[in-house]
């Protein structure tokens, strides 16, 4: 497979993650999306739901990854990619790393909270016992833009309140 080939892949599978940050987005929940796929078919998929289930913990990448495992019936994700539209943060760069996923391919970079790259690189410490592979800036600019669009719309809406 040449290097296009498996970069169009990985626009087609960051796209289906697109999707799922648009649910986020039509929820009020932070817009991001993450799917897990192993073998060319997706086994997790999840988008924030923070807000809705008042649980700090719902982030998109720790929903795909938990649906994976019951999918696959495995705490190990081996074999497995995640493709989410934000860098993930800290917590979520410990899941990944904990379920021993094969590789994440992100879109947009976190300035604030990214721990894939920017402000740490926790899935590639060579400390801890296991090395992920990973992709970033994948669609890169639809998945900035929905987050802006979304931050946007909330200062919009705090300003006709005040």
């Amino acid at each position: 497979m040449s290097l296009t080939d498996i970069m169009a892949d990985h626009n087609r599978w960051m796209k289906v993650a697109i999707r799922e940050a648009e649910k986020a987005f039509e929820e009020g929940e932070v817009p991001v999306g993450a799917i897990v796929v192993r073998d060319n078919q997706i086994v997790g998929r999840g988008h924030n739901q923070v807000e809705r289930l008042l649980d700090p913990t719902a982030h998109a990448e720790v929903l795909a990854i938990t649906a994976a495992c019951h999918t696959l019936e495995s705490k190990w994700l081996e074999e497995c990619t995640l493709y989410v539209t934000l860098e993930p943060c800290p917590m979520c760069a410990g899941a990944i790393w904990l379920s021993r996923l094969k590789c994440v391919v992100y879109g947009a970079f976190d300035e604030k909270a990214g721990a894939a790259s920017t402000l740490y690189n926790i899935p590639q410490d060579p400390r801890l016992n296991h090395y992920v592979d990973l992709i970033s800036g994948v669609e890169e600019e639809r998945c900035s833009a929905l987050l802006k669009g979304f931050f946007a719309k909330k200062r919009q809406a705090n300003e006709s309140v005040n």
